[in-house]
């Protein structure tokens, strides 16, 4: 994985939450909004962390990711 992929990657995470009511989604829910594997997609919130564009949530075990 290249810092190139996990910024494609994060492009990718940010416009499925941008589209998603409420601007909110939970792990699933982005796997399968952006066709991508968890692996992928955790590198791309800890991008998207450190910009300030996302918020994060545990309700229980699920993770839920909303713009910020």
């Amino acid at each position: 994985m290249t810092i190139e992929s996990i910024g494609t990657n994060a492009g990718a995470v940010y416009q499925a939450l941008d589209a998603a009511p409420g601007r909110t989604l939970g792990m699933k829910g982005l796997r399968k909004a952006t066709k991508l594997k968890k692996d992928e997609i955790l590198p791309a919130l800890g991008w998207l962390g450190r910009e300030g564009k996302i918020r994060l949530a545990s309700e229980g075990e699920e993770i839920t990711v909303t713009l910020a």
